[in-house]
């Protein structure tokens, strides 16, 4: 603690940022990890395994039809800030994956408000009513004709199917969040290696061995973006699997969003609900470096017990394996001040047809449930999984919990409708 203090006190009277991560020297391969240059001096380090395995594509390719899914949902934006949902399409049988599904149902319409960015509206799901057509709303609709302001319709059709570790065009891609790096990945990294899948993890800039720009425009969100855009790109193959934890999850988005044809599906894990970021103004972060640094133990200290469900040795282990929050403060300040996304918004992530599992650890602390509840209800094909002895950082609490889940959901795809299938061979 007294370090920190001098640590803090020597940046105030100097003007320099201790403990910055340093940028790496090359950007050659080594030991499993590359260094990618994403933009001219700006290097991250990634972890970029490919198994020796024997490819099994040819029977899948065989059955064209198999897990065809036929995506329509109309999308009314009003000027009261009201949001319609109705999904058009068929039904998927969430039971597959024994989740909790907050998908709707087929002619199903869910109405919530816009400017509820805390996710305090109580949002009902007409799951229960779609055989009926009944319409629920949220507060009770009023039946007036309205002009809307945007209307949004999706059609169209997507061939979701399981993704095995012998199969060589699918590739995952796992995202961390702020002050973590790609070691907190290690036991889903490590597992799905070992079953023949190829794996990809970036540090973010500042994080891990990644470089560390000396300036507070390099960790908005639109700048790591463009970092991810760059890694997916140069790793990208036919079927891609999307992990993200925590702000990691909101790149994950953007990439769905910004690739529809090449992203599969979507992991989020404790990503929050589907609102636009924006920095808070009242914010401990908002505080000068020095004082962020000083501060340092506390907040590792902190993030230990609102992270973790327990705080015995082996989770204080983890912490520093994981290096979390192991920055330097004025990437740390950076990156939270710079957390301002207004696209997404709910539209915006109404918009996804890439099927979404959301895993919840139940102790989170930083992301209360019912945010990823409302996530779970705004999306077209999703699931929701809640782990009840897990926290914040349950892939590294829960590893064996947290695998199972991810590789059932890899493996699962969904069931062609018997009389879409009849259809199919007519034709």
């Amino acid at each position: 603690m007294l370090t920190s203090i001098t640590d803090g006190i020597m940046c105030c009277l100097m003007g320099k940022t201790a403990n910055t991560v340093q940028p790496v020297d090359s950007v050659e391969s080594s030991d499993g990890y590359s260094f990618v240059e994403v933009k001219p001096g700006r290097v991250l380090r990634v972890r970029h395994s490919v198994p020796t395995r024997q490819s099994t594509d040819g029977p899948e390719e065989s059955r064209p039809e198999q897990g065809m899914v036929h995506c329509k949902r109309k999308i009314t934006v009003y000027r009261n800030g009201q949001l319609v949902i109705e999904n058009l399409g068929n039904a998927i049988r969430s039971e597959l994956l024994h989740c909790q599904n907050g998908a709707l149902e087929p002619n199903g319409t869910v109405e919530l408000e816009l400017s509820d960015v805390a996710g305090h509206v109580s949002v009902q799901n007409t799951a229960a009513n779609a055989g009926s057509g009944t319409r629920a709303a949220v507060p009770p609709a009023k039946r007036r004709k309205r002009k809307p302001k945007k209307i949004i319709n999706i059609d169209c059709k997507k061939q979701i199917t399981s993704c095995k570790g012998t199969q060589s065009d699918v590739v995952l891609f796992f995202i961390h969040g702020v002050g973590g790096s790609l070691h907190i990945w290690k036991e889903q990294l490590d597992f799905f290696v070992k079953l023949g899948y190829e794996v990809v993890a970036p540090d973010l800039a500042g994080h891990g061995a990644s470089s560390a720009p000396q300036i507070a425009a390099a960790y908005t969100f639109y700048a790591l973006a463009e970092d991810m855009r760059a890694v997916f790109k140069r790793y990208a193959k036919k079927r891609n699997i999307l992990i993200g934890h925590s702000y990691g999850v909101s790149f994950c988005t953007f990439l769905a969003h910004e690739y529809p044809d090449l992203v599969h599906k979507v992991i989020m894990i404790n990503g929050g609900g589907p609102t636009a970021l924006e920095p808070s103004l009242c914010s401990i972060f908002n505080m000068p470096t020095c004082v962020l640094h000083c501060l340092s133990p506390c907040l590792a200290w902190s993030f230990l017990k609102a992270g973790f469900a327990r705080q015995g040795a082996k989770e204080k282990q983890l912490l520093k394996e994981g290096n979390a929050f192991n920055v330097s403060s004025f990437v740390l300040r950076a990156m939270m001040s710079g957390q301002y996304w207004p696209e997404g918004d709910e539209v915006y992530h109404a918009e996804l047809t890439v099927p979404v599992l959301l895993v919840h650890g139940m102790h989170d602390k930083f992301v209360p449930v019912e945010e990823d509840q409302r996530m779970a209800e705004i999306l077209l094909l999703a699931f929701l999984k809640v782990i009840d002895e897990g926290s914040h950082m349950v892939m590294m609490e829960c590893p064996e919990t947290v695998n199972t889940l991810l590789h059932e959901f890899l493996l699962w795809e969904p069931e062609t409708p018997a009389g879409e299938g009849r259809e199919a061979e007519k034709k």
